[in-house]
């Protein structure tokens, strides 16, 4: 066989094994709707995680095909690859998931060769599909226009998207909507005759909530538009709000939450289509967001090679206190944070590496109910040595230099995790300018821990120091080593002491277990500051008995599926519009 029929029929294998993947990404995908409609809450929850791990199945299982096809000598010639890249990219030349379909190629290349081997000529460290979008308006939209009746617009809209399972109340969704979309736009708008709705034709699901995603605009000023939707079992499907604002929408597709399910035939129309929505959403959240997770990879990593060649940009140290276990560092310009495990540990740590990397790999399956930072994983990145401060490449080849090394003028770091960067809530705290200011942050830390917790998720270390602030100012999570299931943890009450000589004792008068945890002893471990533990005391102090997370884990037990809404519920008064 010549080199290239091989390299034609190596591409062509390569390909196929793209198309296994996607057939079954879309048959869980499509899986969406049904599940809602049965209210299979567990189940959507399954689906999640099982459409995260088959990408890794499928690229295993389509290396080892190469293998036992073609050989490791052909494979791991590397003077062939350009040649398969190219027979590759006349392959996906029509297709409509064509970028996506080049990272499957990069994962392969990955998957046989070290990344020293990187390289353009051999796979697409730049993407070869410049034109993402065929045309200005997407294929899968539907356009209303409310022509003065906005009433009579949302009643045609609510039909277009019923579902195979009746409405519960669909006049009283006629006047929650038209009065929210009322409150919240200006006066005028209304009646602007060019007044247009645009919507995605697929709905998006994702935990117990469908949406319906899209934007407002008129000749002049556009809204982003989401229709949250719930199945109220026994009821019926019901129209829960209709949200206008670009921070509450961006707060939906947050990188704190799971990823949508949402049936897109050309992928890249959609992520444009959000780009419309949420333009301050780069391009790497945006596809993570509905489940293309390594295609969100890939975009960042491009982001990032392109930031670092056009700005002058150092790595250096995060503020904040250094950890315990991960040393973490950053680019000022560059809004993540690299995460590297130390070589030792605090001698307070009990957790291993092994440990370390499960809880981290955990998150990324877990329900994270907008109160856990997404991560990315990532071997051997390759950065020049110019590009750190001095100071910051001395301290990482202090702590781990197991994990980070010099190679000539280039620092390899063998593996780490990439984390939205925020400002941890002590700082956020101490630098606070009023009085608000501190009991809104101590108010949302406890919503997130109880959320958390809502999803089965017990931080461990629950410090200060180990949530951070987002721009939004919600208080979000992202220290993983001691994380675990709430369902594993034992929590007590501390027995009453049998001797007042007991409780002058340096060491408790009853047995710890390793799993057994202590909520009365939160307020003096969680608070330095005297004003806060008062503060988050008055608001969270069920947090401090062990009695609340015993139920929350009867409750997980019992299959229960608790409610953690993505956005602000309003009521609606009754109220009767004339047009």
């Amino acid at each position: 066989m010549t080199v290239k029929c091989s390299a034609v029929a190596i591409a062509r294998h390569i390909l196929n094994g793209f198309d296994t993947y996607r057939d079954e990404f879309r048959k869980i995908t499509n899986m969406g709707r049904y599940h809602f409609e049965q209210a299979m809450w567990q189940e959507i929850q399954h689906a999640s995680a099982r459409r995260i791990q088959i990408y890794k199945e499928h690229i295993l299982d389509t290396r080892k095909d190469l293998v036992n096809i073609y050989g490791e000598q052909t494979l791991l010639d590397i003077d062939c690859w350009p040649e398969i890249k190219k027979s590759y990219m006349g392959q996906i030349d029509l297709r409509l998931d064509d970028e996506l379909s080049e990272t499957w190629f990069n994962s392969i290349f990955n998957s046989l060769f070290s990344h020293d081997k990187i390289c353009n000529a051999c796979m697409f460290v730049q993407t070869t599909r410049k034109e993402r979008v065929s045309s200005e308006t997407p294929m899968q939209i539907r356009q209303y226009r409310p022509n003065g009746d906005l009433r009579a617009m949302l009643k045609q809209l609510i039909e277009d998207y019923a579902f195979d399972i009746p409405y519960a109340d669909t006049q009283a969704d006629l006047e929650r909507l038209e009065y929210q979309l009322r409150q919240s736009l200006p006066d005028w708008v209304c009646k602007d005759p060019d007044l247009t709705f645009e919507l995605y034709s697929s709905r998006l699901y994702r935990n117990k909530g469908a949406y319906i995603l899209g934007r407002i605009f008129t000749q002049d000023e556009q809204w982003p538009l989401v229709f949250p939707l719930l199945n109220i079992e026994g009821e019926g499907v019901r129209f829960d709000a209709a949200i206008t604002d670009e921070a509450e929408v961006s707060i939906i597709f947050s990188f704190t939450r799971s990823y949508f399910m949402v049936r897109v035939a050309y992928p890249a129309e959609f992520i444009s289509f959000l780009q419309k929505i949420l333009p301050r959403k780069q391009l790497w959240e945006l596809y993570t967001s509905i489940g293309f997770y390594k295609q969100g990879k890939t975009e960042f990593y491009r982001s990032l090679m392109e930031h670092l060649e056009t700005t002058e940009d150092r790595f250096m140290m995060a503020p904040g206190i250094r950890g315990m276990v991960m040393t973490v560092f950053t680019l000022p310009g560059f809004n993540i944070v690299f995460k590297a495990i130390k070589d030792r540990f605090s001698p307070s740590k009990t957790v291993d590496r092994a440990t370390v990397i499960d809880r981290y790999r955990l998150v990324k399956y877990a329900d994270r109910v907008g109160r856990m930072a997404d991560t990315q994983e990532f071997s051997d990145l390759r950065f020049p040595v110019s590009k750190f401060e001095p100071e910051c490449l001395q301290e990482l080849l202090e702590v781990a230099p197991a994990t980070i090394e010099v190679q000539g003028d280039e620092v390899l770091v063998r593996h780490c995790w990439t984390e939205r960067r925020m400002t941890p809530l002590n700082i956020y705290l101490d630098n606070a300018t009023s009085e608000q200011q501190i009991h809104d942050a101590l108010e949302d830390y406890g919503w997130a821990i109880k959320q958390l917790a809502a999803a089965n998720i017990f931080p461990g270390d629950m410090l200060l120091k180990n949530f951070g602030v987002t721009r939004h100012g919600r208080v979000v999570f992202y220290d993983y080593d001691e994380i675990s299931y709430l369902t594993e943890v034992n929590f007590r009450t501390i027995p009453e002491p049998r001797y007042p000589e007991d409780e002058m004792s340096a060491e408790p008068w009853y047995s710890v277990a390793p799993n057994d945890v202590f909520p009365e002893e939160f307020p003096t471990f969680l608070f330095t500051d005297r004003e806060h533990r008062k503060i988050f005391t008055a608001i969270h102090g069920d947090l401090f008995k062990a009695s609340y997370w015993q139920s929350l884990q009867d409750a997980i037990l019992e299959g229960k599926v608790i409610d953690v809404f993505p956005y602000k519920r309003k009521k609606t008064p009754s109220y009767t519009y004339t047009t």
